[in-house]
């Protein structure tokens, strides 16, 4: 039988006759239908796994993709994509009957070819940070874990509260770094920039059109920003000096008003967001406080 006959006739297992007991619409609008609780789930992003974990889920997850490493039982996982591909053929091997997608990483020619052969997929896109506990509840109602989903998100959502309650006015004028050569930042169709407002921060690149811009030389003295927080390289902040310290004629360098945060938290749509969430509040905290 043929890798793609076989495919099919996995996909064709999944099927079932029974009345669908859950239902709820992804971040496409599409909405996804189960008869019971998912029993086997595949996540094809770092983040969807530690949701997936978070959410009560995590004996259910059979397969992940490339450069999950947290929580540690999801790193010795079976790898099924990465960002740029996804084993169709494997994934059916592992007969998931809920698979977690994102929808601006994983290529959707695969995630609607799996949907295609029967498997059901929830694709998600946080942008907000109320989407990760919204995200974990979707996920706990489609694996049947939503007491233990329902008070991870309560958790989170207390938590953020207290984390930002300090912020302040006036707005400190923030540029996030996600990476130094060339320099790419975010605009305000971001989490992260998100993160900022929360914080009492202002993305000075929040108006551009593109979601993760670069940014030139020459625009980045036109906003001479107050901080500057970087995500490239560990986040360790002498590192995050280090990079900067060619370009004194920005403000945010010559008052020491520059910062690192770890990027594997910061660019993980997870709940571990709320350590980089802390740290990106006390960075625009200590630049108020360089400005009186």
């Amino acid at each position: 039988m043929t890798r793609s006959l076989a495919a099919l006739a996995l996909a064709a297992a999944f099927a079932s006759p029974a009345l669908a007991d859950i239902r709820l619409a992804d971040d496409r609008g599409i909405t996804v239908a189960a008869a019971s609780p998912a029993r086997r789930i595949v996540t094809l992003a770092p983040n969807l796994a530690e949701l997936a974990f978070a959410a009560g889920a995590g004996d259910r997850v059979v397969g992940v993709s490339t450069y999950t490493d947290y929580p540690e039982a999801a790193s010795r996982l079976p790898v099924v994509g990465s960002h740029g591909r996804i084993d169709v053929e494997r994934i059916l091997t592992l007969k998931p009957d809920l698979v977690l997608a994102w929808q601006s990483g994983n290529p959707m020619r695969d995630v609607e070819r799996l949907e295609h052969l029967g498997v059901p997929v929830f694709v998600t896109e946080p942008r907000r940070l109320d989407d990760i506990p919204r995200i974990l509840r979707a996920i706990g109602k489609l694996a049947g874990t939503s007491a233990i989903a329902d008070a991870e998100a309560r958790a989170f959502e207390d938590e953020a509260a207290r984390i930002g309650a300090g912020a302040a006015t006036p707005r400190v004028r923030v540029l996030f770094e996600v990476w130094h050569d060339p320099l790419l930042t975010v605009n305000d169709a971001h989490l992260i920039s998100d993160l900022l407002a929360r914080c009492g921060g202002e993305n000075v690149f929040g108006t551009v059109p593109l979601l993760t811009p670069r940014i030139a030389r020459e625009q980045l003295l036109a906003v001479d920003p107050d901080v500057i927080v970087s995500s490239a390289g560990s986040g360790d902040r002498g590192e995050a000096i280090a990079l900067w310290r060619d370009t004194p004629m920005l403000r945010a360098v010559r008052e020491g008003q520059v910062y690192g945060v770890d990027p594997r938290v910061i660019h993980r749509q997870s709940p571990r967001i709320l350590e980089a969430m802390r740290v990106l509040c006390a960075s625009v905290a200590a630049g108020r406080v360089a400005r009186r």
